[in-house]
């Protein structure tokens, strides 16, 4: 993250959301930044969208490691067979099972840093979107960040 990045943060973000921002793994918080920089440069700039797009991966933690996020997608794109054979590897069971639970957990974090109720519903449905404008627009930044 450049220092420009951090600054900027600082004036959108409550000192809750900053925290819970600084709590996140460095890969998230890149990640994050840059769905954000991706729904921006879409033309969407709501608060409650922006700031689901930052924590939306808040609760991955840093037990979650790129292969076992390989092998999550891996298993989304190729069906349960591939997360039940990764399940036997040493540290994959947990990571899948964060993997699972982030966007509930991810939610109740931005709730609970300040976030409205509008953002954790966009971040607990980031997989299948509820909202039929802002959710695809959050899927979308997500999968091309």
């Amino acid at each position: 993250m450049s220092p420009a990045e951090r600054a900027a943060l600082g004036g959108w973000l409550s000192p809750p959301q900053l925290a819970l921002f600084d709590a996140m793994h460095p890969a998230d918080r890149r990640h994050g930044l840059d769905v954000v920089a991706a729904l921006r440069a879409a033309g969407h700039h709501e608060p409650d969208l922006l700031l689901a797009g930052l924590f939306h991966d808040a609760a991955k933690g840093p037990s979650v490691r790129l292969v076992h996020r390989v092998a999550w997608s891996l298993g989304q794109r190729y069906g349960a067979w591939v997360w039940r054979a990764g399940a036997g590897l040493p540290g994959f069971a947990v990571a899948f099972e964060r993997i699972r639970v982030h966007p509930e957990r991810s939610a109740q974090l931005a709730l609970a840093a300040g976030c409205s109720a509008r953002a954790a519903e966009l971040i607990r449905h980031q997989d299948r979107p509820a909202d039929p404008v802002l959710g695809p627009a959050l899927l979308l930044a997500d999968e091309a960040s």
